[in-house]
């Protein structure tokens, strides 16, 4: 699988100062990407004013938990206590799977690293703008938070945001704490979090059996669907990986087709799969999903809530999913029956009111 390159992200892209290097060499390389993103710059920021869901109370709820982030975000990487301490990869492995859980993880995996989970070449950061990655460790730590299913079932609205700006929080404190202990331990480890990222998140939990990727390239869990937020922690520590899962997300994504139905960018592709980078896959644009999140204020969060999985599938009927379009079919009866187009409740949760 060829690997991304951070630059080409949108959050990256947005970064890009017109006055600075980063923007002169990024369109440079990409011309025909300059004029869809300069008309992006020209909208209104995520939660703010001027955005249809801006209020000058509840935006900046999510403004300050990012701001928080972007504090925090140096302590990635730290210093590596040079008394090591032997550890057996099974016992490790237990051992840091419970105090993930302890500190909120729902799911935990491991992952045995592999080049096409790291991105090629940073681009977020103007001081580390086209630094190539180079540096693969062998294993990581992936978990998943929880995401409020009632304030997921409000996107867009700013409760959409609020909870995925807490999910990211929620991640961001988990990875430093693991990471800071087990560079106690004597092992080099790096914490991928929320505007630090070296690697692809939903790949390595893919690849660690939390989920698989849907049509939506968002991770779905049997037991939350999209409503989670995810964590990665990379390590030198010897661990015990986990076995990818496949339990029928691709089957059941080509006969469900929700997510782009109700999509309001129109940016989640209809149809089969195509080959992407020697893969199959599907593809959103990420240009018409990103222009949705600054005129709205939110990050959307509509596909999030569509998923039937997000809302709630028995076990009993996802292992059966795989190998059975008649339960696929069932799933989307019921789910159809209950909720209709996607369950959306308008009226804001105490919180806001």
């Amino acid at each position: 699988m060829k690997r991304i390159d951070e630059r080409d992200t949108m959050f990256a892209r947005m970064s890009y100062d017109k006055n600075s290097s980063q923007y002169d060499d990024y369109y440079k390389r990409n011309p025909e990407k300059k004029e869809v993103d300069d008309e992006l710059r020209k909208l209104p920021n995520i939660c703010g004013e001027g955005t249809a869901t801006f209020h000058p109370l509840h935006s900046p709820l999510a403004d300050a938990g990012f701001r928080f982030l972007g504090d925090i975000k140096k302590y990635v990487e730290g210093e590596v206590n040079p008394n090591r301490v032997e550890v057996e990869a099974e016992e490790i492995t237990k051992k840091i799977k419970k105090f993930s859980k302890y500190l909120g993880a729902k799911l935990v995996g491991i992952a045995k690293m592999e080049d096409y989970h790291f991105y090629s070449y940073r681009g977020r950061n103007p001081e580390t703008y086209g630094d190539k990655i180079d540096k693969i460790q062998k294993y990581g730590i992936v978990f998943a938070v929880e995401m409020d299913k009632e304030m997921i079932n409000r996107a867009p609205q700013c409760e959409e945001v609020i909870a995925v700006t807490k999910g990211y929080v929620d991640a961001a404190v988990i990875g430093m704490w693991l990471s800071y202990y087990i560079r106690e331990l004597g092992y080099d480890a790096r914490n991928h979090m929320d505007g630090n990222y070296l690697v692809v998140a939903p790949l390595v939990a893919q690849d660690a059996g939390l989920g698989e990727i849907g049509r939506n390239g968002i991770l779905i869990t049997k037991e939350y669907g999209q409503r989670v937020r995810l964590g990665v922690v990379t390590t030198d520590m010897p661990l015990v990986p986990n076995e990818r899962k496949d339990f029928g997300i691709k089957e059941f994504c080509k006969i469900c087709n929700k997510c782009p139905k109700t999509c309001p960018g129109k940016a989640i592709p209809h149809g089969d799969m195509k080959l992407i980078d020697g893969i199959m896959r599907w593809k959103i644009n990420q240009e018409q999903c990103y222009g949705v999140w600054r005129r709205i204020g939110t990050d959307c969060g509509v596909c999030l809530s569509t998923c039937p999985f997000s809302q709630g599938v028995s076990m009993e009927l996802i292992d059966k999913m795989k190998d059975s379009k008649e339960t696929i079919e069932r799933i989307l009866k019921e789910y159809d029956e209950k909720y209709g187009i996607r369950p959306y409740t308008r009226e804001p949760l105490d919180l806001l009111k």
